[in-house]
């Protein structure tokens, strides 16, 4: 290969085009692994210089490089029943709270994003099977999004690794998977009760079609963003929300340092967002 390196010029140029597209933005921090995964998609592709690499990325009317190398940049590493503080919130509180203004006979939707291998929205559909009587007496629909097409897959998938699994109760773990080999798969039932769907959250076009939900979570992704890209993704959420519905975001984030749109809720288990009921 003539020239495979990635200059300072190369990195800024590459970080301002791949924010602009996804919203995510690397840091000097990062260069080493923006740089690694550069240089395995240019060898992958067959180009020999940044600079080949970087036109074919920009001008691909099909996008698919685009979206191969976000799968290769995104991280996806969870488990289940992280911070479970607020699978506790949701079901002892925050639904609670809906049903009891609820004047429709429309199911409860809940979005989860990102959903990264399916770790998350698994671990509400136990929780609501498990710990919320309600489950018997409404429809719950789950819509989980992630931006890498590779790990969506993965969800569909539904396989983990005894690490991914190592916070389950053990009575859930035999309840809900089969052993595969050494690593465990969720049982149909759940895979089906999980709509899996890719999306940009910086791209309004993929966003306007998400709308009506009455719970968001979305824990742990906009510590990627910067300030106008956080903004923009609690305006998205807005819109996404009925009237009274809450977002609920990682232990480190907070909507009130990002947008004035939403109303603090605190609750015995956690704080939450809530949009406006009028």
């Amino acid at each position: 290969m003539a020239d495979a390196s990635i200059s300072e010029d190369d990195f800024q140029k590459f970080r301002e085009f791949f924010y602009r597209k996804t919203g995510i933005q690397f840091d000097m921090s990062k260069r080493y692994f923006v740089d690694k995964r550069l240089l395995e998609r240019m060898a992958d592709t067959g180009n020999a210089t940044f600079r080949s690499y970087f036109t074919m990325l920009r001008f691909q009317a099909s996008g698919v490089e685009l979206q191969t190398l976000t799968n290769s940049m995104t991280v996806n590493e969870t488990y289940f029943f992280r911070e479970e503080y607020q699978f506790k919130c949701l079901v002892n509180s925050l639904l609670p709270d809906l049903v009891s203004r609820k004047k429709d006979d429309g199911p409860l939707r809940i979005w989860v994003l990102p959903s990264s291998s399916g770790e998350e929205p698994y671990s509400i559909a136990i929780y609501l099977l498990e710990r919320w009587a309600g489950i018997h007496n409404f429809d719950v629909e789950i819509v989980a999004s992630d931006i890498d097409t590779r790990i969506l897959e993965q969800a569909r998938r539904g396989l983990y690794s005894p690490r991914s699994v190592g916070q389950l109760p053990t009575a859930y773990r035999q309840k809900y998977f089969r052993q595969v080999g050494e690593d465990f798969q969720i049982c149909d039932d759940l895979r089906g009760a999980v709509e899996y769907t890719r999306v940009n959250l910086s791209d309004r076009a993929d966003t306007r079609a998400y709308r009506n939900f009455n719970v968001v979570f979305c824990r742990n992704l906009l510590i990627y963003f910067d300030d106008v890209s956080r903004k923009a993704a609690a305006e998205t959420f807005y819109d996404a929300l009925k009237p009274g519905g809450f977002i609920c975001l990682g232990h480190s984030e907070s909507m009130s340092r990002i947008s004035s749109l939403y109303k603090v809720r605190k609750f015995p288990e956690a704080i939450v967002y809530q949009k406006p009921t009028e």
